[in-house]
């Protein structure tokens, strides 16, 4: 058992030195060799996790995926029923921020995830985990807001992972300039709109 814990640390170490090349050099900068360096391995035992190039940008996008879901499962959906008022939004937006770069995790894994979303428009290997990751996205948003109540859950998700895109692409790119406070403020007006009761 040891040895396995080991293997599987040492595997997600060449991660996230794949995570830190994404970063700073996109999609196009990331290689077996430089993830290599980066991780202070040599290129026989980063093959020994990962076959190739593709294998490792499969790895990168899989990793992304199940980070943010093992956040999300910090927020059951059972936990939001009932609730009204402040403690609705403050729910809501605890759960939404968990896909936002409002820290240096999120924010690392935000990059990452926008790179194979551009890289998927030309590249459709990359299509199937994008587009799947988009699916569950909006699903989790939609069962969130129908256990709080939210009329039409289904329309009202699709606004809300259209805002979080936008927030997550202005918040990491040079096109914009949305600090982390900004972001959540933006958010939580949307949120309280969402949640506040028909006049």
């Amino acid at each position: 058992m040891p040895a396995r814990i080991d293997a599987e640390q040492r595997r997600q170490h060449v991660v996230e030195a794949a995570f830190r090349l994404v970063v700073a050099e996109g999609l196009e900068g990331l290689s077996l060799r430089k993830v290599a360096v980066e991780s202070g391995l040599n290129i026989g035992s980063v093959r020994h996790y990962f076959d190739d190039h593709q294998d490792l940008l499969a790895a990168a996008a899989t990793e992304v995926g199940d980070r943010m879901g093992r956040r999300l499962a910090r927020h059951p959906v059972a936990a939001l029923r009932g609730l009204t008022g402040e403690r609705a939004v403050d729910a809501l937006q605890s759960l939404l921020e968990e896909l936002l770069p409002v820290d240096e995790e999120r924010r690392v894994e935000s990059i990452v995830l926008l790179e194979f979303i551009v890289a998927a428009r030309t590249k459709p290997v990359f299509r199937p985990v994008t587009e799947q990751m988009a699916a569950d996205l909006r699903q989790v948003v939609t069962d969130a807001l129908r256990a709080l109540a939210v009329p039409e859950p289904a329309e009202e998700a699709e606004r809300i992972t259209a805002i979080m895109e936008g927030l997550s692409l202005d918040a990491v790119t040079p096109h914009g300039s949305l600090g982390v406070e900004r972001l959540r403020k933006t958010l939580r007006t949307h949120v309280c709109s969402v949640l506040a009761p028909p006049a």
